[in-house]
């Protein structure tokens, strides 16, 4: 008697639109799914109305009902595939007790950076009661996506920090063009920073976690300065605590699986370990050409990116263009692939906000051609 394996595909939540997750999961489309990385933010009109009617960014971040609303502001106006959580990827170091703050025109500032063996010893997982207000978001944000027929409108991303980017501001007190003092600690004083990035990578995990339980159907794992470190140390203080981040995540929450992403800025060096870590999705940054990374990481993973933000600010046919030709770099689309296509870094908040249409638009109509 011959026994054949059915491969069984993965539940997925209802959804009016799942394409986003299909794709994440490596499962036939219709057309190519598209989100964009900062798609609430300072380019919308609208987004500036709420965010100065909040008085603050934190004021913002930490209100969920205006969370909520900047939220869903650019799934209201274009027809992006999923719809990301509006907040920030400091709030867990900020439950830590380092003192975050937004000064005007300046990005954040922490009132106690850690940079000596008394302030690492004080650093513990903090209670995820302090984040509430990121849960209660979530919730909030879902509720709001329901349709009446009960179905959610597009997937909900929850996201972090990852343990080497949350540490890059932790050290430095802040953004930093040269991480001198975090890179110090690193060659200095190993011993401290493996103790924060375990701290950091414990707490993102739980953050997660409680983040897929409040009701995001996937989550993404932000390693925006992996990419300032030598190869070598990037594997030692950031990779591997991305890994033991990913180790302890939720893979489906209430029958429904969950798909993880991971986005390392300029980590295109390392991409073949990076889908090695047991992520479902590996972000690109606009450096990478989609089809050599396909090549390297067959279709054991998904890809997402990964458009220079940049090309937003050329005329409509320029931007059309170059959108075919990200997709077209993917390559034949089979069984097993997956792209969901993004910029390759953060929407600028100078875009003009009807570039994004011709991009959304541009992805989808091309999308179906490279299907039929």
């Amino acid at each position: 008697m011959t026994s054949q394996t059915t491969a069984i595909s993965p539940a997925l939540p209802p959804l009016a639109n799942d394409r986003f997750l299909r794709a994440c999961l490596r499962l036939p489309t219709d057309t190519t799914p598209v989100w964009l990385m900062r798609q609430a933010g300072r380019y919308l009109p609208e987004y500036r109305a709420t965010r100065e009617k909040a008085g603050s960014f934190m004021g913002l971040a930490t209100n969920p009902q205006l969370a909520c609303e900047v939220t869903l502001q650019p799934l209201d106006r274009y027809a992006l595939d999923a719809a990301i959580l509006f907040s920030d990827i400091l709030t867990v170091p900020d439950a830590m007790n380092l003192g975050l703050s937004f000064a005007t025109g300046e990005g954040p500032k922490f009132a106690h950076p850690v940079r000596d063996e008394a302030a690492v010893a004080k650093l513990a997982v903090p209670d995820m009661a302090k984040l509430d207000y990121v849960f209660d978001a979530v919730r909030t944000i879902r509720s709001a996506l329901t349709e009446s027929d009960g179905r959610g409108r597009v997937p909900l991303i929850g996201f972090s920090g990852s343990p080497w980017t949350l540490a890059c501001y932790m050290v430095e007190g802040g953004g930093s063009d040269d991480y001198r003092l975090v890179k110090s600690m690193l060659y200095q004083r190993p011993d401290l920073m493996h103790r924060i990035l375990e701290v950091n990578a414990d707490s993102v995990a739980l953050y997660l976690n409680t983040q897929i339980e409040a009701g995001a159907q996937a989550v993404m794992v932000f390693d925006s300065w992996g990419g300032v470190l030598a190869d070598g140390a990037f594997q030692t203080f950031s990779l591997a605590y991305t890994r033991r981040v990913l180790s302890q995540l939720k893979k489906e929450h209430n029958g429904y699986r969950i798909p993880h992403i991971v986005f390392t800025k300029g980590g295109g060096l390392w991409i073949d370990e990076i889908a090695d870590t047991g992520c479902d999705v590996v972000g690109l940054d606009w450096t990478m050409n989609l089809g050599k990374a396909r090549a390297l990481v067959g279709d054991r993973v998904a890809l997402q990116g990964n458009l220079d933000p940049t090309v937003l600010f050329a005329q409509p046919e320029q931007i059309q263009a170059e959108a075919i030709r990200t997709l077209d770099s993917f390559g034949q689309h089979t069984a097993q692939s997956g792209h969901v296509f993004n910029l390759g870094h953060g929407i600028s908040q100078f875009t003009p906000p009807e570039s994004v249409s011709v991009l959304i638009d541009t992805v989808h109509e091309h999308g179906r051609k490279l299907r039929s």
